[in-house]
């Protein structure tokens, strides 16, 4: 039975407070580091862990920080990104109602590692539970000491700012969050310049995401070594999954990094009494979908991207054999058709282009050719956009005209969808 790390206060009553985070060893991470370590060892141990960013790229958290120029003259900045736009992903949200202590403590420790004073978080505005215990929970650790100046009797200075954004779907994207973070409209940078370079104010900055940023305590407190023997080595540790769709237990559950997909699905009470899996989409909606046979893959960056897949935020949605997949690819290509900044063509000319040919499809007015042209939109979107957001929508359309295309061909040569 594994073991929660990152859910372990989920349900203790008042787990949002310092009184209870503090009685479950608390804050120990950040007292260890300003007693025991400099920040260049912070970030080495870091490194030893392989931690990997759970925002959806899978960077290296500790490499990512090393990027950080030691002499530039200028402030250092760390960012969380909690903005979790991705749909079927709610696990930041929960960390950060449920355990905010745990994300404050992450940041401060890393924080210490980068050189940084002062840390934003960007939170989406919908989130009020969330922002109200952010608030909440940073007033408590200035109180006692955890935040401030010369924290815990040490030289080390550090505050944090919470930045509610409009829900804007592209600030997901690291740079197009920073711009908005400076008051712009929130559109994605062209790299490099990368952010550890010229991030914020054009000055070194890091972002991490919420879930990589409370995973860092309990390294500091547990060792490297400890978080390597959980899940496979190149990608390791305890894993937030959020699994929704047509599942009997829909939730946020707490497993290895690497469990594989079925059994994953299985942890939720599989799909509902009379129906079978067809397919899921390991990631979010960016993430291509898998059909029921490939299921019996591991659940971590390395395994899904073999797989023609990839982890993202680990938002799993399940789908089941009543379901039309035309109608699925069709809602998902409208969401990223609504969410595209605009800022480079092939997504937002692109975009408007497949919606387009999927809804006549999806209505039964379909014509031959369509699918033809939908691979063609797919090719001329993929790699070719300043982000991922086309990257993202080119490679789900793509796996589910490979993986399902004859219902897409049932419904131009029925004009009708077999399903409904």
């Amino acid at each position: 039975m594994f073991e929660p790390v990152l859910l372990k206060n989920i349900d203790v009553p008042d787990g949002h407070l310092l009184s209870t985070y503090e009685a479950g060893g608390g804050y120990k991470a950040l007292a260890k580091v300003l007693r025991e370590y400099t920040p260049d060892e912070v970030v080495e141990l870091v490194k030893r862990s392989n931690l990997r960013g759970r925002g959806g790229a899978g960077f290296l958290t500790g490499m990512k920080w090393s990027f950080v120029p030691k002499q530039s003259g200028k402030p250092k900045y760390l960012c969380c990104n909690a903005d979790e736009g991705e749909p079927g992903t709610f696990k930041d949200r929960i960390l950060m109602e449920r355990d905010p202590h745990q994300l404050i403590e992450g940041l401060a420790v890393s924080a210490y590692a980068i050189g940084a004073e002062i840390a934003y978080v960007y939170i989406r505005g919908e989130y009020v539970t969330a922002i109200r215990h952010l608030e909440e929970a940073i007033a408590e650790a200035h109180a006692k000491g955890y935040l401030g100046s010369r924290i815990l009797g040490s030289d080390f200075n550090f505050t944090v700012h919470i930045h509610c954004g409009a829900g804007a779907y592209i600030c997901g994207e690291e740079t197009a969050m920073l711009e908005s973070l400076e008051g712009k409209r929130a559109q994605p940078r062209l790299k490099p310049p990368f952010p550890a370079v010229a991030g914020l104010y054009a000055s070194p900055t890091v972002i991490n995401n919420v879930e990589t940023l409370a995973c860092v305590p309990h390294i500091v407190v547990r060792g490297p070594d400890w978080f390597r023997d959980i899940g496979p080595d190149k990608s390791p540790g305890p894993k937030l999954y959020c699994v929704s769709g047509q599942v009997r237990k829909p939730g946020l559950y707490e497993l290895p990094m690497g469990i594989p997909l079925r059994e994953l699905v299985d942890h939720a009470g599989g799909p509902p009494p009379g129906r079978k899996i067809k397919a899921v989409i390991p990631g979010g909606v960016s993430a291509p979908v898998i059909p029921e046979h490939g299921l019996d893959v591991g659940m971590d960056f390395d395994s899904l991207a073999a797989a023609g897949s990839m982890l993202g935020s680990a938002g799993v949605i399940v789908i089941d054999d009543s379901t039309c997949m035309v109608k699925v690819a069709t809602r998902i290509i409208e969401f990223f058709h609504h969410e595209s900044c605009g800022k480079c063509t092939p997504c937002r000319e692109g975009l408007n282009w497949v919606v387009k040919v999927l809804r006549r499809v999806e209505g039964g007015d379909g014509a031959p050719g369509d699918l033809e042209q939908l691979d063609m939109l797919c090719k001329g979107i993929f790699g070719n956009t300043f982000c991922a957001l086309g990257d993202g929508a080119a490679m789900g359309l793509r796996a589910a005209l490979k993986h399902f295309r004859e219902e897409f061909v049932a419904h131009v040569e029925e004009r009708r969808c077999p399903f409904h």
